[in-house]
């Protein structure tokens, strides 16, 4: 995992920051540049030397070998948006499922040269332990979602986003990287993919935090997205949802 994101990150760094970057718009309608499909080809050949029997999953290139006992699952640039904007608030986010479920993941931020690794037990950042923060109530908490326009069409999160006490748009993998680090307390999204999931499992869960969709249940795979930085304050959070 280590060489996967140096080497993806030495790939992605190069184009951070371009005002000319040529920017594409995929069928969804979704941006989507060299750096993004270059990063995921390199990532794709990798494995397939390393883990011949190893499955990939990736946005830019689809699913092969979707049912093996182990599939990476790659999202080469997680917040392209922000990458395009000349915003450092993205990064690549590689996942290691076996049976299905995550077991590893990486968030990479290459540009920022921050690497949180976790495996559902732990979670380290440039190799020193990462900890979610002490626990808070909703009135003090940091709330933080990607898309506040598509966040607020979901009617309980203009509830949730009422009672916390800051609410910012430091989202995408980063705002999980923040919850995980101690630095903000609940990272919403309510449209999400695989690609999109795989890696936050098992980093919020190494760092004693807690995910899931939406409504409570399980994180992966799932259509939506809540990592709070503890239980009680998860269990608030989706009541609020729910309401």
């Amino acid at each position: 995992m280590f060489e996967l994101a140096e080497m993806s990150g030495n790939f992605i760094r190069p184009y951070f920051g371009k005002v000319d970057l040529e920017v594409e718009l995929k069928a969804d309608h979704t941006p989507v540049t060299a750096a993004d499909r270059g990063a995921e080809k390199l990532m794709r050949e990798l494995i397939r030397e390393t883990f011949p029997n190893h499955g990939v999953i990736g946005e830019e290139f689809g699913p092969d070998r979707p049912d093996a006992e182990f599939v990476w699952v790659l999202d080469p640039i997680d917040g392209t948006k922000s990458f395009t904007s000349g915003v450092p608030l993205f990064g690549t986010l590689i996942g290691l499922l076996r049976k299905g479920q995550p077991i590893l993941g990486c968030i990479n931020q290459p540009v920022l040269d921050q690497l949180l690794i976790g495996d559902n037990e732990s979670a380290t950042l440039n190799g020193r332990p990462a900890r979610v923060r002490a626990a808070r109530p909703l009135a003090e908490a940091t709330l933080l979602t990607s898309d506040p326009v598509t966040a607020s069409a979901v009617a309980g999160f203009q509830a949730l986003a009422a009672q916390a006490a800051l609410v910012r748009t430091w989202g995408d993998c980063y705002g999980y990287l923040l919850v995980a680090t101690g630095f903000a307390d609940i990272m919403f999204d309510p449209a999400m993919h695989p690609w999109d999931i795989a890696a936050l499992v098992p980093v919020i869960r190494g760092a004693g935090g807690v995910i899931t969709d939406s409504k409570g249940g399980a994180p992966y795979p799932a259509s939506s997205l809540v990592a709070s930085a503890n239980a009680e304050l998860h269990r608030e959070v989706i009541r609020v949802l729910r309401s």
